[in-house]
């Protein structure tokens, strides 16, 4: 037998919920749509890039350093290649490498924190003090040592950034559960002899969805920002392949004469991180336990 879920429509009343919260905080819906652009420019890149070729590294240094104009919006950088081109290719990484960090993060953090906070006692010391050693380091310094080990490209910073991520998720999840498993549907559940990896598979996991989503809409733009740090410092995204950061670091050298070849990556990336934090205080929000009491 077993204990009945929410109805669908439960679910659907909570989305339209969500849907009117941000249409009704100009913030909010601006950042929407930020990030809804963000994601249509990254799954057409190469559609909308005028210079595609260049976007993805080809060089033509005949039209070296040329300031922004209508031929190339953004300028053009040291080996010729059109920064608008490079920033919307860019916008590939930018997209697909947070959302896989975070998700990987969260499939080995979630289970990780829904065990130890619902069986308890050793296993629980276990899993938090193991916890505890990894957020003993900040995030991005362990990524940059564990990058600086495994040695430089994108995947391997990608790799970093979920070893020094996954343990957020594992005490968030813990916490969350140490309130569920005392309400009735858990406790009805164990009195009917579920078995207990069927409870966290079934009733636990579920029902941390909300609080995962909110830190999870918050850990892509901080992400997005520890790719573009590792980028800037030599470890991820290796020449001549787009990618914000590594722009910004290639322009450094001449932004006080060619201003345009670092400018414009590093707005691309403080708008996108903008849009998911400002998201992200929006779901806090509607999501806050508080708010129901």
């Amino acid at each position: 037998m077993e204990i009945p879920s929410l109805p669908p429509q439960q679910n659907t009343r909570t989305f339209r919920h969500v849907l009117t919260v941000i249409a009704r905080e100009p913030l909010s819906l601006a950042s929407t749509i930020a990030i809804i652009l963000f994601i249509f420019v990254a799954l057409f890149a190469y559609q909308i890039a005028p210079y595609p070729l260049e976007g993805a590294g080809k060089t033509n240094v005949s039209n070296s350093m040329l300031p922004p104009s209508w031929q190339h919006p953004m300028g053009v950088d040291k080996l010729g290649r059109d920064i608008l081109s490079r920033v919307i290719i860019g916008s590939q990484p930018a997209l697909i490498i947070p959302i896989g960090v975070v998700l990987f993060a969260v499939l080995l953090g979630a289970p990780l924190g829904a065990l130890a906070g619902y069986k308890g006692g050793w296993l629980d010391e276990v899993i938090m003090r193991i916890t505890d050693l990894f957020l003993a380091f900040p995030s991005l310094l362990l990524a940059m040592a564990i990058a600086s080990a495994l040695g430089r490209g994108l995947d391997k910073a990608a790799f970093a950034l979920v070893i020094s991520w996954w343990p957020w998720y594992t005490r968030l999840v813990r916490g969350v559960t140490l309130s569920l498993k005392e309400r009735y549907f858990v406790e009805a559940a164990q009195a009917m002899g579920v078995r207990d990896a069927m409870i966290i598979l079934r009733h636990i996991l579920p029902n941390t969805i909300s609080p995962i989503l909110v830190q999870a809409s918050v850990d892509l733009g901080t992400v997005i920002l520890a790719m573009g740090g590792l980028a800037f410092l030599g470890l991820g995204t290796q020449p001549p392949s787009p990618d914000w950061g590594l722009m910004v670091s290639e322009g450094r050298t001449y932004i006080l004469t060619q201003w345009w070849i670092a400018t414009f990556p590093g707005i691309a990336i403080f708008v996108v991180v903008l849009a998911f934090n400002l998201l992200g205080d929006t779901l806090r929000d509607i999501f806050d336990p508080r708010q129901y009491k």
